[in-house]
C-alpha cells in the first residue's frame, strides 16, 4: 500500500492537468508555462502567457534570469510527443521546480481553454479574478 501512496505522491507532484494549471494561472500561483515546441508551432499557437524555451536548447545561459522560487510548467502538442519529457528533464538537470502538462496542448484545448497565436483556439481565457 505504502509502495501506491508513494507512486500518486509523486505522480502528483511531477504532472499537472490542464484544469490545475488553469486554476494556477487564474490565481496567480507562482506558475511559468514553458512551451517546449519549436517557435513554429509556439507563433501558431499556445497557452496564454506561455514562453517558449525548444527542450533541445535549454541551457543555464537561457535560464540565468528564471525566478527560482516559481514552479515551471513543461508541454508540448500532446501524448504523442515527447517535448515536453525531454523539457521537464532539462530544467530539472537545471535546478528548477517543474511539472509536466499532462496532454500538452492538446488536452488543453480539449478542456475548453484559449490560446494564443496565429491560429488560436477560442475557449475559455484565463482572467484575474480578484
Amino acid at each position: 500500500m505504502n509502495a501506491q501512496i508513494e507512486y500518486y505522491e509523486n505522480k502528483l507532484a511531477f504532472e499537472i492537468d490542464p484544469a490545475d494549471l488553469y486554476d494556477s494561472l487564474r490565481n496567480r500561483e507562482g506558475v511559468i508555462v514553458i512551451d517546449t515546441r519549436q517557435p513554429q508551432g509556439f507563433e501558431k499557437e499556445h497557452i496564454p502567457g506561455a514562453v517558449n524555451l525548444p527542450h533541445k536548447g535549454m541551457t543555464v545561459e537561457n535560464t540565468r534570469g528564471f525566478d527560482r522560487s516559481k514552479t515551471y510548467v513543461c508541454y508540448c502538442d500532446g501524448i504523442g510527443c515527447n517535448a515536453s519529457t525531454k523539457g521537464a528533464l532539462n530544467m530539472a538537470r537545471l535546478g528548477f521546480k517543474v511539472k509536466e502538462l499532462m496532454g500538452g496542448i492538446q488536452w488543453w484545448k480539449l478542456d475548453g481553454y484559449a490560446t494564443e497565436g496565429t491560429a488560436p483556439f477560442k475557449g475559455t481565457g484565463i482572467d484575474c479574478g480578484c
